[in-house]
């Protein structure tokens, strides 16, 4: 009973934990939200500043002087302003950015030296910098749907007040000028566009109050007069602006600019009392559900000392049976089922499943007993899923068999395609482009070529010609997508047997492909190619100087090219999966065939593949005999034994251990 009790009690305790985090979010962002809308305001408020001083800035350039008056009480609100605002670290960092010059700014405007184009674009770039660290954007809002409109209706009423302080700006150098200058016309198309869209964006998620305070703002007389200087100002693209009062049109756009700056401050105390109503709340959820945490705790903890005298000894017994289980017989037979042939896994699993659970425990409390039961339940379905699991992998490797030959079937069709085509091209530049496409469809066939690799699925090909090492090195660099960057240094001469000629080629491009992944766009690949008379070896080297591996990850690799069982599949990571595919070929290709990593001298890795003697077809002239291995090779070949030799003492060190 006590157990029955026990495990909802934890299941509600689970719960009201995690009530409790969220209301503790909950807290956390709402007084986050509260906090940084307090700051937005305070940032729009000099934004609101900075606007009007660029728009007289840029009348007092166009030529009205009767703005000096009104720029100079501006200009010391902007510097309260921008004062107030040197507490928030971030805030100061952009002020400090974009606001250092300006008092050469101002000097320049006042002495009319400045370029009005140039000094507008300036306190432009101040304010869309202040905009950007703008909290809001940023700010934490929970679930609440209100409170998220509300700040997007900030974000977005914001941005349409600066494109109608940009339009003030702007227009007022133009009227006071009395026409366009430069690219000024298309600002201005542009500016009033991105009001369109933020007013748009702006009464999808306002309220019906938000909404009739911005239809206020736009039905104002100096609102209608404002719009009708914007049309003046439309109609004279290609011409003089006409008649237009540039005072008339700053106190007209000043008033929308300052209605807008209204509703603007109306929507952020919205959104920050909305914010306080959800801290509140928050606060008040969260006692509530520690209060309630707390009573439900003490409760499990008197229930647990009390069922926990009742349950020690038929645990004991539990444990020692799971423990059996656990540790000897479920992973024995287990093995043995994934090993056996699909036909003889469910014979396995019917004689080595377990009939009954352990009498003892049977003989325990009904809860012990059921428990039991469940274990022995257990254990049957672990050993039916790994029965279920080794005809799964061998499906598996079927089906990368099926798809690698499809694919496979499908490029070679496509590069006798693109093979006629380039025999019927003429023009340089379409031959180019085939050449290009039939280079892609030939790394397509490698990668068909991998998945038959992985299943196993791939023979030789006996009745292939022997080649040369060159022409081996040659098809191999024409597999890789970055085969301009591969440098081949010297390839002595050599002939493989022809069934070795098309996995040495793949295992050869898979090494060279890594080698161009890992190494920098500008470094080349190397590939050297000798023979080694002393263990009648060709060896083939693969030389980046790339970011290299670790002595831990060239071990791990090592294991992934000696390792050619289903688990090994399975286990890899994908992009492991390389090597595995250089480690099967490698297998296919007989004993004696190696695959080593070594450090390269100055930085990269240096992949070394040794070829035994069979794999080499006679020579066309008989009479000529391997040459010496040159001192350019000899450094790569020493650090290949040197290699060679540590892998074999671990090797034995583990056997003899």
């Amino acid at each position: 009973m006590a157990v029955v009790i026990t495990v909802p009690i934890c299941l509600l305790l689970a719960v009201a934990g995690l009530a409790v985090q969220d209301r503790a979010e909950a807290l956390g962002d709402a007084r986050t939200t509260r906090t940084e809308v307090g700051l937005s305001l305070r940032v729009q408020g000099l934004v609101h500043q900075l606007q009007r001083e660029r728009g007289l800035t840029s009348g007092l350039l166009g030529g009205e002087k009767e703005f000096r008056p009104t720029l100079a009480a501006t200009r010391k609100r902007v510097d309260t302003a921008l004062r107030e605002m040197r507490r928030d670290s971030a805030v100061e960092r952009v002020v400090r950015r974009h606001l250092g010059r300006l008092a050469a700014i101002r000097t320049a405007a006042d002495t009319g030296t400045a370029d009005r184009a140039g000094t507008f674009a300036f306190y432009t770039t101040a304010v869309d910098a202040l905009n950007a660290v703008d909290p809001v954007a940023e700010t934490a809002t929970g679930a609440d749907r209100q409170l998220r409109d509300g700040l997007t209706a900030l974000r977005e009423l914001a941005a349409a007040k600066e494109s109608v302080a940009l339009e003030r700006g702007l227009l007022n150098g133009v009227f006071a000028e009395g026409a366009f200058q430069g690219r000024e016309y298309l600002a201005f198309t542009e500016v009033r566009a991105t009001r369109v869209a933020a007013l748009a964006r702006f009464r999808q998620v306002a309220t019906a109050t938000q909404l009739a305070a911005l239809k206020h703002a736009f039905a104002t007389e100096d609102a209608k007069r404002a719009t009708a200087y914007e049309n003046r100002a439309e109609d004279a693209a290609d011409g003089p602006v006409p008649h237009a009062d540039a005072g008339t049109w700053w106190d007209a756009m000043t008033v929308l600019v300052d209605d807008l700056y209204a509703v603007q401050q109306s929507v952020g105390h919205d959104a920050r009392d909305r914010a306080d109503r959800l801290s509140h709340d928050a606060e008040t959820d969260l006692a509530a559900y520690l209060v309630a945490g707390t009573l439900m705790t003490a409760l499990v903890a008197g229930l647990a000392a009390f069922a926990s005298r009742s349950l020690t000894r038929p645990l004991g017994a539990l444990a020692e049976a799971a423990h059996n289980v656990a540790r000897h017989r479920l992973p024995t037979t287990v093995a043995r089922i994934q090993q056996s042939p699909q036909d003889h896994a469910e014979l396995l699993l019917a004689v080595d499943a377990p009939d009954n659970p352990d009498a003892q425990l049977l003989r325990g409390t009904a809860e012990i007993a059921e428990v039991a039961a469940s274990l022995h339940q257990v254990e049957h379905t672990a050993l039916r899923l790994a029965a279920e699991q080794a005809g799964l992998r061998r499906t598996t490797t079927e089906s990368l068999a099926n798809l690698g030959r499809r694919n496979q079937n499908l490029v070679r069709r496509q590069l006798r395609l693109i093979t006629r085509l380039e025999r019927q091209e003429l023009d340089p530049d379409a031959l180019a482009e085939l050449f290009e496409l039939d280079h892609l469809a030939t790394r397509m066939r490698r990668n068909a070529e991998n998945l038959l690799v992985l299943a196993g699925q791939n023979p030789p090909q006996p009745t292939a010609a022997p080649a040369g090492g060159l022409e081996v090195v040659q098809s191999a660099v024409a597999e890789v997508e970055q085969y301009r960057r591969v440098l081949i240094a010297t390839v002595e001469p050599v002939r493989l047997r022809g069934h070795a000629v098309a996995d040495v080629a793949h295992l050869l491009a898979e090494l060279i492909e890594n080698g161009l992944t890992f190494s920098p766009p500008t470094e080349p690949v190397e590939v050297h190619g000798w023979y080694d008379t002393e263990d009648d070896t060709y060896c083939f080297a693969v030389v980046d100087h790339g970011v290299g591996m670790s002595r831990a990850d060239k071990e791990r690799a090592h294991a992934r090219f000696s390792d050619s069982g289903e688990e090994a599949l399975i286990a890899t990571p994908t992009r492991f999966l390389g090597h595995l595919v250089v480690g099967r070929l490698a297998h296919r290709l007989g004993e004696g065939t190696r695959v080593h990593l070594f450090d390269t001298t100055g930085g990269g890795l240096s992949a070394l593949l040794a070829l035994p003697g069979r794999l080499l077809a006679p020579a066309e002239n008989p009479s000529a005999s391997p040459p010496p291995a040159r001192p350019a090779v000899s450094s790569l070949l020493n650090g290949f034994r040197a290699g060679v030799a540590h892998a074999e003492a671990r090797t034995t060190q583990g056997a003899s251990s």
